[in-house]
Protein backbone atom coordinates (compact mmCIF):
# COMPACT_ATOMS: atom_id res chain seq x y z
CA UNK A 1 0.00 0.00 0.00
CA UNK A 2 1.64 3.20 -0.98
CA UNK A 3 1.61 6.54 0.67
CA UNK A 4 -0.90 7.90 -1.15
CA UNK A 5 -3.26 5.33 -0.38
CA UNK A 6 -2.47 5.44 3.49
CA UNK A 7 -3.07 9.23 3.35
CA UNK A 8 -6.60 8.56 1.97
CA UNK A 9 -7.94 6.06 3.89
CA UNK A 10 -6.73 7.84 6.75
CA UNK A 11 -8.77 10.96 5.64
CA UNK A 12 -11.58 8.65 5.22
CA UNK A 13 -11.48 6.93 8.72
CA UNK A 14 -11.00 10.55 10.51
CA UNK A 15 -14.78 11.68 10.31
CA UNK A 16 -16.29 8.20 10.12
CA UNK A 17 -14.33 7.94 13.83
CA UNK A 18 -15.66 11.34 14.79
CA UNK A 19 -19.13 10.26 13.86
CA UNK A 20 -19.16 7.15 15.68
CA UNK A 21 -17.68 8.72 19.27
CA UNK A 22 -20.25 11.63 18.77
CA UNK A 23 -23.44 8.59 18.36
CA UNK A 24 -21.62 7.10 21.35
CA UNK A 25 -21.75 9.86 23.30
CA UNK A 26 -25.32 10.67 22.15
CA UNK A 27 -26.13 7.06 23.23
CA UNK A 28 -24.53 7.08 26.61
CA UNK A 29 -26.45 10.38 27.52
CA UNK A 30 -29.88 9.19 26.01
CA UNK A 31 -29.24 5.61 28.04
CA UNK A 32 -28.69 7.84 31.09
CA UNK A 33 -32.14 10.31 31.18
CA UNK A 34 -34.28 7.87 32.65
CA UNK A 35 -31.92 7.55 35.70
CA UNK A 36 -32.92 11.90 35.79
CA UNK A 37 -36.24 10.85 37.88
CA UNK A 38 -33.91 9.81 41.01
CA UNK A 39 -31.33 12.17 40.57
CA UNK A 40 -33.66 15.30 40.53
CA UNK A 41 -35.49 14.87 43.82
CA UNK A 42 -31.43 13.88 45.35
CA UNK A 43 -30.20 17.30 43.77
CA UNK A 44 -33.23 19.37 45.25
CA UNK A 45 -33.38 17.73 48.54
CA UNK A 46 -28.93 18.54 48.65
CA UNK A 47 -30.16 22.40 47.92
CA UNK A 48 -32.78 22.83 50.29
CA UNK A 49 -30.18 21.11 53.03
CA UNK A 50 -27.72 22.88 52.00
CA UNK A 51 -30.09 26.57 52.35
CA UNK A 52 -31.38 25.05 55.70
CA UNK A 53 -27.90 24.81 57.06
CA UNK A 54 -26.83 28.22 56.14
CA UNK A 55 -25.11 28.21 52.89
CA UNK A 56 -26.20 30.81 50.64
CA UNK A 57 -27.29 30.28 47.22
CA UNK A 58 -23.80 30.68 45.04
CA UNK A 59 -21.99 28.19 47.81
CA UNK A 60 -25.27 25.98 47.53
CA UNK A 61 -24.59 25.50 43.50
CA UNK A 62 -21.00 26.11 43.64
CA UNK A 63 -20.70 22.88 45.82
CA UNK A 64 -22.58 20.91 43.36
CA UNK A 65 -20.62 22.52 39.76
CA UNK A 66 -17.35 21.72 41.33
CA UNK A 67 -17.90 19.18 43.85
CA UNK A 68 -20.71 16.86 42.42
CA UNK A 69 -20.96 14.11 44.51
CA UNK A 70 -24.27 13.30 46.37
CA UNK A 71 -23.65 12.05 49.64
CA UNK A 72 -20.55 14.18 50.33
CA UNK A 73 -22.58 17.71 49.57
CA UNK A 74 -25.13 16.25 51.99
CA UNK A 75 -22.68 15.42 54.52
CA UNK A 76 -20.38 18.91 54.06
CA UNK A 77 -24.16 21.01 54.61
CA UNK A 78 -25.08 18.99 57.68
CA UNK A 79 -21.01 19.38 59.31
CA UNK A 80 -21.46 23.36 57.96
CA UNK A 81 -24.39 23.72 60.24
CA UNK A 82 -23.11 21.75 62.91
CA UNK A 83 -20.02 24.85 63.25
CA UNK A 84 -17.37 21.95 62.14
CA UNK A 85 -13.93 23.44 61.16
CA UNK A 86 -13.31 23.42 57.91
CA UNK A 87 -10.13 20.47 57.49
CA UNK A 88 -12.58 18.27 59.26
CA UNK A 89 -15.01 18.46 56.49
CA UNK A 90 -12.47 18.50 53.89
CA UNK A 91 -11.22 15.26 55.38
CA UNK A 92 -14.57 13.60 56.21
CA UNK A 93 -15.90 14.13 52.37
CA UNK A 94 -12.85 13.17 50.80
CA UNK A 95 -13.40 9.46 52.72
CA UNK A 96 -16.93 9.48 51.60
CA UNK A 97 -15.94 9.56 48.09
CA UNK A 98 -13.28 7.61 48.78
CA UNK A 99 -15.09 4.81 47.14
CA UNK A 100 -14.69 6.01 43.85
CA UNK A 101 -11.16 5.24 43.65
CA UNK A 102 -12.19 1.52 43.57
CA UNK A 103 -14.60 2.93 40.93
CA UNK A 104 -11.83 4.39 38.93
CA UNK A 105 -9.44 1.31 39.58
CA UNK A 106 -12.14 -1.12 37.63
CA UNK A 107 -13.17 1.28 34.79
CA UNK A 108 -9.23 2.01 33.94
CA UNK A 109 -8.50 -1.24 31.99
CA UNK A 110 -11.14 0.04 29.87
CA UNK A 111 -9.87 3.89 29.21
CA UNK A 112 -6.33 3.31 28.55
CA UNK A 113 -4.62 4.88 25.10
CA UNK A 114 -7.70 7.78 26.06
CA UNK A 115 -6.36 11.25 26.26
CA UNK A 116 -5.26 12.24 29.89
CA UNK A 117 -7.37 15.20 29.45
CA UNK A 118 -10.52 13.04 28.77
CA UNK A 119 -9.99 10.22 31.47
CA UNK A 120 -9.48 13.46 33.92
CA UNK A 121 -12.85 14.65 32.93
CA UNK A 122 -13.97 11.03 33.26
CA UNK A 123 -13.47 10.97 36.43
CA UNK A 124 -14.28 14.24 37.99
CA UNK A 125 -17.93 13.74 36.30
CA UNK A 126 -17.82 10.03 37.61
CA UNK A 127 -20.90 9.05 40.20
CA UNK A 128 -22.01 5.52 40.92
CA UNK A 129 -24.79 5.45 38.28
CA UNK A 130 -22.67 6.76 35.48
CA UNK A 131 -20.50 3.64 36.10
CA UNK A 132 -22.94 1.50 36.43
CA UNK A 133 -24.65 2.47 33.53
CA UNK A 134 -21.14 2.76 31.22
CA UNK A 135 -19.90 -0.46 33.04
CA UNK A 136 -22.88 -2.72 31.63
CA UNK A 137 -22.06 -0.94 27.92
CA UNK A 138 -18.44 -2.19 28.41
CA UNK A 139 -19.29 -5.36 29.58
CA UNK A 140 -21.72 -5.97 26.51
CA UNK A 141 -18.79 -5.12 24.18
CA UNK A 142 -20.37 -1.80 23.07
CA UNK A 143 -18.72 0.57 25.57
CA UNK A 144 -16.38 3.24 24.72
CA UNK A 145 -15.13 6.52 26.39
CA UNK A 146 -16.86 8.74 24.38
CA UNK A 147 -20.20 6.57 25.62
CA UNK A 148 -18.94 6.62 29.19
CA UNK A 149 -18.23 10.79 29.09
CA UNK A 150 -22.11 10.99 28.07
CA UNK A 151 -23.33 9.19 30.52
CA UNK A 152 -21.28 11.27 33.20
CA UNK A 153 -22.13 14.51 31.26
CA UNK A 154 -25.82 13.40 31.49
CA UNK A 155 -25.67 13.21 35.18
CA UNK A 156 -24.01 15.83 35.61
CA UNK A 157 -26.91 18.26 33.80
CA UNK A 158 -29.60 17.01 35.38
CA UNK A 159 -27.80 17.03 39.20
CA UNK A 160 -27.10 21.30 38.54
CA UNK A 161 -30.69 21.60 37.57
CA UNK A 162 -32.18 19.92 40.19
CA UNK A 163 -29.64 21.61 42.49
CA UNK A 164 -30.94 25.51 40.94
CA UNK A 165 -34.55 23.94 41.03
CA UNK A 166 -34.11 23.27 44.77
CA UNK A 167 -32.56 26.67 45.69
CA UNK A 168 -35.66 28.43 43.50
CA UNK A 169 -38.11 25.96 45.19
CA UNK A 170 -36.92 25.25 48.67
CA UNK A 171 -38.95 27.28 50.43
CA UNK A 172 -41.83 25.71 49.03
CA UNK A 173 -40.18 22.02 50.66
CA UNK A 174 -40.35 22.42 54.14
CA UNK A 175 -38.65 18.83 55.10
CA UNK A 176 -38.55 16.64 51.81
CA UNK A 177 -36.62 13.89 53.79
CA UNK A 178 -40.41 13.22 55.02
CA UNK A 179 -41.51 11.84 51.89
CA UNK A 180 -38.30 9.20 51.72
CA UNK A 181 -36.88 11.81 48.03
CA UNK A 182 -33.14 10.97 49.45
CA UNK A 183 -33.61 7.34 48.97
CA UNK A 184 -34.47 7.31 46.06
CA UNK A 185 -30.92 7.71 43.98
CA UNK A 186 -29.46 5.02 46.38
CA UNK A 187 -32.15 2.73 45.12
CA UNK A 188 -31.80 3.64 41.40
CA UNK A 189 -28.33 2.87 41.87
CA UNK A 190 -28.85 -0.55 43.39
CA UNK A 191 -31.48 -1.29 40.38
CA UNK A 192 -28.45 -0.51 37.88
CA UNK A 193 -25.68 -2.73 40.31
CA UNK A 194 -28.34 -5.85 40.30
CA UNK A 195 -28.09 -6.92 36.50
CA UNK A 196 -24.04 -6.42 36.77
CA UNK A 197 -23.61 -9.21 38.98
CA UNK A 198 -23.44 -12.37 36.45
CA UNK A 199 -21.16 -14.49 38.15
CA UNK A 200 -21.26 -16.14 41.48
CA UNK A 201 -18.15 -14.23 42.75
CA UNK A 202 -19.98 -10.59 41.72
CA UNK A 203 -22.82 -12.15 44.49
CA UNK A 204 -20.55 -12.86 46.81
CA UNK A 205 -18.70 -9.72 47.09
CA UNK A 206 -21.93 -7.41 46.68
CA UNK A 207 -23.35 -9.56 49.36
CA UNK A 208 -20.60 -8.95 51.40
CA UNK A 209 -19.79 -5.73 50.87
CA UNK A 210 -23.46 -4.84 52.10
CA UNK A 211 -23.20 -6.59 55.19
CA UNK A 212 -20.50 -4.88 55.94
CA UNK A 213 -21.48 -1.59 55.35
CA UNK A 214 -24.45 -2.16 57.63
CA UNK A 215 -22.42 -3.52 60.35
CA UNK A 216 -20.36 -0.85 60.09
CA UNK A 217 -22.65 1.92 60.15
CA UNK A 218 -24.14 0.17 63.22
CA UNK A 219 -20.24 -0.36 65.39
CA UNK A 220 -18.01 2.75 63.50
CA UNK A 221 -17.93 6.26 63.88
CA UNK A 222 -18.21 8.71 60.73
CA UNK A 223 -18.28 7.07 57.18
CA UNK A 224 -15.07 5.22 57.57
CA UNK A 225 -17.40 1.92 57.04
CA UNK A 226 -18.01 2.69 53.20
CA UNK A 227 -14.63 2.42 52.19
CA UNK A 228 -13.26 -0.38 54.46
CA UNK A 229 -16.22 -2.72 52.76
CA UNK A 230 -15.87 -1.85 49.53
CA UNK A 231 -11.66 -2.41 50.04
CA UNK A 232 -12.48 -5.81 52.06
CA UNK A 233 -15.29 -6.90 50.07
CA UNK A 234 -13.20 -6.19 46.44
CA UNK A 235 -10.03 -7.89 48.20
CA UNK A 236 -12.12 -11.03 49.13
CA UNK A 237 -13.72 -11.01 45.72
CA UNK A 238 -9.71 -10.81 43.96
CA UNK A 239 -8.81 -13.66 45.97
CA UNK A 240 -12.06 -15.48 44.81
CA UNK A 241 -11.51 -14.85 41.55
CA UNK A 242 -7.64 -15.95 41.59
CA UNK A 243 -8.71 -19.40 42.30
CA UNK A 244 -10.45 -20.10 39.38
CA UNK A 245 -13.74 -19.26 40.81
CA UNK A 246 -15.97 -17.83 37.40
CA UNK A 247 -19.17 -20.00 37.56
CA UNK A 248 -22.16 -18.09 36.49
CA UNK A 249 -25.60 -17.92 37.75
Amino acid sequence: MNNDTIRAADTLTAPSAKHAARGQFRQGFADTVPIWIGAAPFGILYAVSALAAGLDWAQTLAMSLFVFAGASQFTAAGLFAAGVAPWTIILTTAIINARHLLLGASLAPFVRGTPAALKALMAFQLTDESYAVGMRRWLAGGGSPAYQFGSNLSLYLVWQLSTVAGILLGGQIPDPAAYGLDLVFPLTFIGLLVPLLKRRVDGLVAALAAALAVLGALVLPGSWYILLAGVVASGIGALFSRHGDEVTR
